[in-house]
Formats: structure tokens, C-alpha cells, sequence
């Protein structure tokens, strides 16, 4: 389940909670919503400290080395030909 999918739970659980007043026999739409809440709330936290850990950037393991530029005489660049 992605972040898009939790933030979804957390609403659907607040609309059950706090917004609706429907009686079903044997359930408990209250408890349903909160549950709901606490999975989405669950679910961001997981996926962010697993977004955190992917973001650690590791410095490269092997040497940078470095090319001498040697001075090419083509012609243009040290001015005859302008």
C-alpha cells in the first residue's frame, strides 16, 4: 500500500468517525473508522521511514581520476586562423 493509499484510510476513517450517524446491527462504525485511522496512520509511518532509509546517499566507493588535458595544437585555438 503506497502513501496515496493510507491518506485514503485516514479519511475514510475520520468520514465513518466524526461525519456519519448510520446504525448497522453487530457493527460499530465509530470503532470501524478509528481502526481505519490508526492503519493509515500506521501505513505513513511505515512508508515514510522506509522513503527516509532510500534517500541515504553513500559516497563512491571508487577513486576519481582525474584526465590531463593536454594542449592540442589544431590551428583555431591559439589564434591563427581568427
Amino acid at each position: 500500500m503506497g502513501l496515496g493509499g493510507c491518506i485514503i484510510l485516514i479519511a475514510v476513517g475520520a468520514i465513518l468517525t466524526f461525519a456519519t450517524d448510520w446504525e448497522m446491527d453487530g457493527v460499530n462504525l465509530d470503532l470501524v473508522g478509528v481502526i481505519f485511522m490508526i492503519v493509515g496512520l500506521i501505513g505513513v509511518t511505515t512508508f515514510s521511514s522506509i522513503a527516509r532509509r532510500k534517500r541515504v546517499v553513500v559516497p563512491p566507493t571508487t577513486p576519481v581520476v582525474e584526465e590531463d588535458h593536454h594542449h592540442r595544437r589544431d590551428g583555431y585555438s591559439d589564434g591563427y586562423g581568427v
